[in-house]
C-alpha cells in the first residue's frame, strides 16, 4: 500500500477496538472526543473488564476479537492487546474488509508482516503500525540536533526497568511477548529511523526464571553495525534482578555528543555543556490516532510506512537469531 493511496470512506468512521489496557483506554479517549469516529465496539479477554471498558466509552462489549472484526458495521480495526495476536487479528481484520492499526510489532515475525502488508495493498485497506517513539520529545530532540555533532560514529541507548515482584502478565511471556528486541521493537527502531540500514548485528541474552512459563527478569544487549559504519550498543532490561531504573542515551559525532537521560538532554562540544528542550511524552496516543483519522479521511500522509517498521522487525529477528547461535549475523 502506497503512502499516498486513497480511501474511501464516510464520516463518522465506526471502529472496533481490541485490548482493554492503558493505550486502549488513551486510544478510546480520543476517539471519543473526535466527532470524525464513532467507537462502535471493544473487544477483551475477560467479559468483565471488557464490559466495563465498553460502559465507560459507550461502545458494544464483544468476547473475542474473532466476533469483532466480523462485524459489517466497523470501517477501522485498531489492535493494543498481547503481542502474539497482533499477526492473526490484523490478517482476519483486513481479510474481513476493515482498515487497520495495530501496535508495533505487526507480527512476533517477519514473514506474518510481509504477508499482511501484502494483503492491505490487495484488499486497498490501511495497514499502519503505531511508532509513536518517533513522535516523543526525545526523539525529536536527537534528530533536531544530530547534525550538531557532525558525523556519528557511535550510539549507546538503554533501557533497564525494574520490577519486583515481576509481574506474571504477557509482557514477561517468551511466547506472549516474543524476544525482547522484537516485542519492545521501538528500541531498535529509534536506531535505525536515525541512522538507516544496518550491516551486521550480534546478541547477548540471560533470562531468569520462575517455577511458572513466565520470567522474572530478562536482559539483552545487543551491538549493531550500520552500512554507514557506526556502531551501536543497545541494552533492554526488566524484571526483579535491577534495583534502578535508567534510560541513557548518547551519540557521539567527530564534532561533539548528545547525551540524553530521563528527560534532560545535552550536546556537549569540548568544553561547552548545551541544555537541550527534551518536551513531553504526554499526549503521544491521542497525537498518533488524529494522524491516522487525518490520513484516512484527508488523505494526509502518515509519519512511517509499515515498509519500515516491517524492515525493523527484520532486523529485531536477525538479533534473535544471534542470540540463540551467538555469531555475527550480516544482513543482506
Amino acid at each position: 500500500m502506497s503512502a499516498s493511496a486513497h480511501f474511501s470512506v464516510t464520516v463518522p468512521l465506526k471502529v472496533g477496538l481490541v485490548g482493554t489496557g492503558y493505550a486502549a483506554k488513551l486510544r478510546a479517549e480520543t476517539l471519543q472526543s473526535d466527532s470524525r469516529v464513532q467507537l462502535v465496539a471493544v473487544a477483551g479477554n475477560t467479559p468483565e473488564r471488557t464490559e466495563s471498558f465498553a460502559q465507560t466509552y459507550q461502545a458494544a462489549a464483544v468476547l473475542g476479537w474473532q466476533q469483532l472484526v466480523q462485524r459489517p458495521d466497523l470501517d477501522l480495526v485498531i489492535i493494543g492487546t498481547i503481542n502474539s495476536e497482533h499477526g492473526a487479528i490484523a490478517h482476519a481484520a483486513l481479510n474481513a474488509g476493515k482498515h487497520v492499526v495495530v501496535e508495533y510489532p505487526l507480527a512476533l515475525n517477519p514473514w506474518q508482516g510481509e504477508e499482511l502488508i501484502s494483503l492491505a495493498a490487495n484488499v486497498n485497506k490501511l495497514l499502519h503500525v503505531e511508532h509513536i517513539e518517533l513522535l516523543g520529545g526525545l526523539h525529536q530532540a536527537l534528530k533536531q540536533n544530530l547534525g550538531k555533532i557532525g558525523t556519528p560514529f557511535y550510539a549507546r541507548y538503554s533501557t533497564i526497568n525494574p520490577q519486583k515482584p515481576a509481574p506474571r502478565k504477557w509482557t514477561y511471556h517468551p511466547n506472549q511477548f516474543g524476544f525482547p528486541f522484537v516485542g519492545a521493537l521501538s528500541r531498535l527502531h529509534r536506531l535505525i529511523d536515525l541512522f538507516g540500514k544496518v550491516a551486521s548485528v550480534s546478541c547477548e541474552s540471560r533470562f531468569w526464571s520462575s517455577e511458572s512459563e513466565y520470567y522474572t527478569a530478562c536482559l539483552c544487549t545487543a551491538k549493531l553495525r550500520f552500512t554507514d559504519g557506526l556502531i551501536a550498543e543497545l541494552t533492554y532490561g526488566k524484571g526483579e534482578v535491577f534495583h534502578q531504573a535508567t534510560r541513557p542515551f548518547e551519540v557521539y559525532g567527530d564534532n561533539g555528543c548528545l547525551m540524553f537521560n530521563g528527560d534532560e538532554g545535552y550536546l556537549i562540544q569540548g568544553e561547552e555543556k548545551i541544555a537541550i528542550d527534551v518536551g513531553s511524552r504526554r499526549g503521544l496516543f491521542a497525537k498518533e490516532t488524529k494522524m491516522v483519522l487525518d490520513r484516512l479521511i484527508e488523505g494526509t500522509p502518515l509519519y512511517v510506512t509499515p515498509d519500515v517498521s516491517l524492515y525493523t522487525l527484520k532486523i529485531a529477528d536477525a538479533v534473535r537469531r544471534a542470540s540463540e547461535t551467538g555469531k555475527i549475523i550480516e544482513i543482506l
